[in-house]
């Protein structure tokens, strides 16, 4: 999956949650030739602008220290919104029952992305129902997925 490092992660992380919020995940990625460290948090009751604000600069003072980063990033603190990426399998496992987009680094069966209902987690990866055709996807090959929001 989309993830920042491991070694990023595990700076955030007790810096998110010690501030009482829920480290959803991060994603290290290079946007119009930036790159771009983007650092998901949220709450029971949902995050605003001032949270946000209070968690980048709390890293920011994290990662300066601990300096997992070796090259010139932007880092953006986010709520997950509607359209949530799922980072682990703890996740994945919430969200059984909705729908979700996937975005494979591989092809399967010349597909790399699919949209369906989640139907199962497992060791080895996820069950999507795309139109009623059940497909298995095996954790190392998701780059991405999200949640789709349903109205």
């Amino acid at each position: 999956m989309r993830s920042a490092p491991p070694r990023v992660c595990e700076c955030i992380e007790p810096a998110v949650s010690g501030l009482g919020y829920e480290f959803v995940g991060a994603e290290y990625v290079t946007e119009s030739g930036q790159r771009i460290l983007r650092v998901y948090i949220d709450t029971e009751n949902g995050i605003d602008v001032d949270d946000c604000a209070k968690v980048s600069h709390q890293i920011s003072g994290v990662l300066d220290v601990e300096d997992p980063i070796r090259e010139v990033y932007t880092l953006e603190v986010s709520s997950p919104g509607m359209h949530r990426p799922l980072f682990t399998p703890q996740q994945f496992e919430s969200f059984i029952g909705q729908i979700v987009r996937l975005k494979l680094g591989v092809a399967v069966l010349g597909r790399k992305n699919f949209t369906g209902e989640l139907v199962e987690t497992n060791d080895t990866g996820v069950v999507v129902d795309v139109d009623g055709e059940a497909y298995d996807i095996d954790w190392p090959m998701i780059n991405e997925a999200r949640l789709v929001p349903q109205f």
